[in-house]
């Protein structure tokens, strides 16, 4: 894949987009479904470990559903850190489970898919750098979003039929994950009734608002040519002006933990981070720091 592609694809955090990109969909899509390696015993026991002060920092909000979002690629370099959003919620004895969209390659459609706290933490590409971010809303607004992404005949008619990684936020023509999350948090909030047009209200619901997701600066003309041989990203679906101003407009956990920021002040946000030899437990909107660095009042978990 020529450079200026590959760095495009990851500018946007785009990892389902990269893996497919310079591949037959066939092979493109064993990468993206696989873990191109397997965890060793040691890591594996990490991530586990990992994955229980998760599970206490969950419990430790007092919800029974929240906002969560895990790293994926290492895109540091391009200040994007989250790439995957999802619900959290508690079921009734205690475990704590993530209802998300997810790409399934066999079938070539976008699903809705429940999975365990410890499967989603292992879904974060490096096994030795991982970032998983939490915000807990308001009592009220916690409820309803629970309502409402448990509500799976609402929750399916969010569901597009088309899947496109870097998908624009006020189109029904695709969805990426984040973006389902979004439309769900329009359906929650605005208690909007089921129907088959739930997509186009959660969508003037976000409009209104308005929900502004930050524009991405692509930075190249490559995008155009890239869109025409990645079967996962598109541009056919984002307005002409943004696509000549290479600044793209897409769903993301940052633009989404923006938007809940603004709209519930009452919510709180704690990151978690793990570099294979501790783990930090940072509270507050701003970033942990780079390479999983503790800061002054951050909490430090040993894994060794």
């Amino acid at each position: 894949m020529p450079p200026a592609i590959a760095h495009w694809l990851a500018r946007l955090g785009l990892a389902a987009a990269l893996a497919f990109a310079g591949a037959t969909a066939h092979a493109a899509s064993s990468q993206f479904c696989d873990r191109a390696k397997p965890l060793t015993a040691s890591q594996q026991d990490r991530v586990l470990r990992f994955t229980a002060v998760v599970q206490q920092a969950l419990s430790d909000t007092g919800s029974d559903a929240v906002l969560i979002s895990r790293s994926g690629l290492d895109l540091s370099r391009f200040r994007i850190r989250y790439s995957h959003a999802a619900v959290a919620w508690k079921s009734a004895d205690g475990t704590w489970l993530a209802r998300q969209l997810y790409y399934a390659c066999d079938e070539g459609h976008p699903r809705l898919y429940d999975q365990g706290l410890a499967g989603f933490v292992m879904g974060i590409d490096d096994p030795v750098l991982g970032y998983v971010s939490i915000v807990s809303l308001p009592a009220g607004s916690a409820q309803a979003l629970r309502q409402a992404a448990l509500d799976t005949p609402r929750a399916l008619h969010l569901l597009a039929a088309r899947y496109s990684a870097n998908a624009y936020p006020f189109s029904l023509r695709y969805q990426n994950c984040n973006q389902w999350v979004m439309e769900l948090l329009a359906v929650a909030w605005g208690a909007l009734p089921d129907g088959d047009d739930l997509r186009e209200r959660a969508q003037q619901w976000l409009r209104a608002v308005p929900y502004r997701p930050t524009p991405v600066d692509v930075g190249s003309h490559a995008l155009v040519f890239a869109s025409n041989f990645v079967p996962l990203l598109h541009l056919d679906d984002h307005p002409q002006e943004d696509v000549y101003a290479l600044k793209l407009r897409v769903s993301l956990p940052s633009t989404m933990e923006a938007f809940v920021r603004e709209q519930r002040p009452g919510s709180e946000r704690v990151e978690l981070c793990h570099d294979g030899r501790q783990v930090v437990v940072h509270r507050g909107w701003e970033p942990v720091s780079e390479g999983c660095r503790p800061s002054e009042g951050d909490r430090v978990v040993r894994l060794d």
